[in-house]
């Protein structure tokens, strides 16, 4: 597989993550999914972390805290709480709002890496703010709302995850740390699942093809493949040019949701999309002319 189509795979991958999730909406619970998901991630880096020994680099002590974070708040809850939104908003919204982690991107590397933004980022964060704002109030006090406003306040985590990550070992293998986000994503879920025990709602688990389908491209494309594939795009190719293809799969989420019936394009999704999109590729154009 090139490098180039190894972006486009991922595109593919993540673009259908919003539509999914919305078709496991009665059949499965959301931590239920994220932590079998995650289980099924940590079954498919196993035989290459086994072959290459690298279990003592993935339990060390000077990384185990870190992908202990990174497992909590880049995996575990970020995911389970955008499969909760999807029980109120659409795929299209969803995919279109979770563009509002490039915001948290910025201010994070700020404060915590001293990347302090340029005024072309800026601008372009604006642009996103303006898309995601005008979905936003058009869905206000909408059941719709609830889901979006879900998205947009849970983006910061995987900024969060991805700030720690960015302090690991240089020498480390991609795939070691994608089976960190997975291995170390169990904790939080298994938490998240003994408290979920004491209320009163039960757990969602219908096993049907519907649920065992959502439940394969979770596992083994989402927490597995769609790892391999980035970091592979990554580092042959210009950042931003990966970033750009990347950053436009909310068009194949909301399209394909539109043609599955899941829901119908509306202007103020059009907007919302154009606006966000055009923010992300003018900060990704900004990158590239910086040289990173």
């Amino acid at each position: 597989m090139t490098p180039l189509l190894a972006a486009w795979v991922c595109w593919a991958i993540v673009g259908l993550s919003p539509v999914a999730g919305k078709f496991a909406v009665g059949v499965i619970s959301p931590a239920l999914l994220v932590f079998l998901g995650t289980f099924i991630g940590v079954l498919y880096f196993t035989p290459w972390i086994t072959k290459n020994h690298k279990w003592g680099e993935l339990l060390a002590g000077e990384t185990r805290w870190k992908f202990l974070f990174i497992g909590t708040f880049g995996t575990a809850l970020p995911f389970t709480i955008s499969l909760i939104a999807l029980h109120y908003t659409t795929p299209g919204n969803a995919a279109i709002l979770q563009q509002s982690e490039l915001l948290y991107s910025l201010l994070f590397a700020g404060i915590f890496l001293k990347e302090f933004p340029s005024r072309q980022q800026l601008l372009g964060s604006a642009c996103i703010v303006l898309g995601v704002l005008i979905i936003l109030l058009k869905e206000q006090y909408t059941p719709r709302w609830t889901g979006d406003l879900l998205i947009v306040g849970s983006t910061w985590m995987l900024q969060a995850g991805s700030t720690v990550a960015k302090r690991l070992p240089k020498q480390l293998d991609h795939r070691v740390i994608g089976m960190a986000r997975n291995l170390f994503a169990l904790p939080a879920l298994v938490l998240i699942l003994g408290v979920m025990c004491f209320l009163p709602e039960p757990f969602v688990l219908k096993p049907n093809l519907q649920m065992f389908t959502v439940l394969g491209y979770t596992g083994i494309l989402k927490y597995g493949l769609a790892m391999v594939v980035w970091y592979k795009a990554i580092r042959a190719l210009d950042l931003s040019k990966v970033t750009a293809i990347y950053l436009s799969y909310p068009v194949l989420s909301l399209l394909l949701s539109a043609v599955l019936g899941l829901e119908q394009i509306s202007w103020h999704q059009a907007c919302g999309l154009a606006l966000t999109m055009g923010g992300a590729y003018w900060i990704s154009l900004t990158v590239k002319k910086e040289g990173h």
